[in-house]
């Protein structure tokens, strides 16, 4: 076993880790926390000033990250992320797949312009960035904990013009768990986190058109980012070493599941 048992550290020392959407939002939230926790944190994102902001930010506070600028959409620098990384900061022990956009359209009304922007970042994406990166953590046999951000989205629909989104996200589940199962033989843990409505700048967009969702909640609030540190670290260290394949629900008793 990699780790001596029992164990449930959540140090990260030592560990280099990738997030994409990493220049705002959740993602960006993420990264500190990863990076408060010891990892060395690869910022990944298309705007490149809010990244070097966050790099500034972390650093400031005892951390370490660098930014690396990316648009997950595009398929070739999905693939190359892994080794350009890892050729600055030696090899990635912890992916967080965090990038992701709405469709925001009924279905009818989508566009295959749209279909396939959305399909690109959200689940393309976070295939070809495991797959790339699970493929050398399977040729050296280093350790590798990945996770997928999906959301209660994949589990139930509120009819809002979103049918894309849910379908994108029902597939980061199911790939979540395939994945696990394909490559439980390596030291590589798949897992997922469905996040219900955070406030984030994503949400801020949904909130601008639909109004004051919150009311319609059994506790009458958005989810706090902050609510999701433990189990993104707990997923990421090494006290959660046999679980893989796992979705967490987060979801503050918003859905009816």
């Amino acid at each position: 076993m990699p780790y001596p048992l029992p164990n449930a550290a959540l140090d990260l020392t030592g560990q280099t880790a990738i997030v994409t959407g990493a220049s705002s939002g959740l993602g960006a939230r993420f990264a500190r926390v990863l990076a408060a926790a010891g990892a060395t944190v690869a910022l990944c994102a298309r705007r490149a000033d809010r990244l070097e902001a966050l790099v500034a930010e972390i650093n400031a506070a005892g951390g370490r990250a660098h930014a690396f600028q990316i648009d997950v959409a595009d398929q070739a620098q999905c693939t190359g992320l892994a080794e350009t990384v890892e050729a600055a900061l030696g090899p990635v022990s912890i992916l967080i797949n965090n990038a992701g956009i709405p469709d925001a359209a009924r279905a009818h009304k989508v566009s295959p312009a749209l279909y396939n922007q959305v399909m690109a970042v959200n689940v393309n994406a976070p295939w070809l960035l495991s797959t790339s990166l699970a493929a050398r953590r399977i040729a050296d046999g280093k350790p590798l904990r990945i996770v997928n951000i999906a959301s209660m989205a994949a589990f139930e629909y509120a009819g809002q013009g979103a049918a894309l989104y849910s379908m994108t996200k029902a597939a980061v589940v199911r790939m979540t768990e395939v994945l696990a199962v394909e490559w439980a033989r390596w030291p590589i843990n798949v897992n997922a986190i469905a996040p219900g409505a955070f406030a984030s700048e994503m949400m801020d967009g949904m909130l601008s058109r639909m109004g004051d969702i919150t009311q319609h909640f059994r506790r009458k609030r958005l989810g706090d980012p902050a609510m999701m540190d433990s189990t993104l670290l707990y997923l990421v260290a090494p006290a959660s070493e046999a679980v893989t394949g796992t979705v967490i629900k987060i979801d503050d008793g918003q859905s009816n599941r």
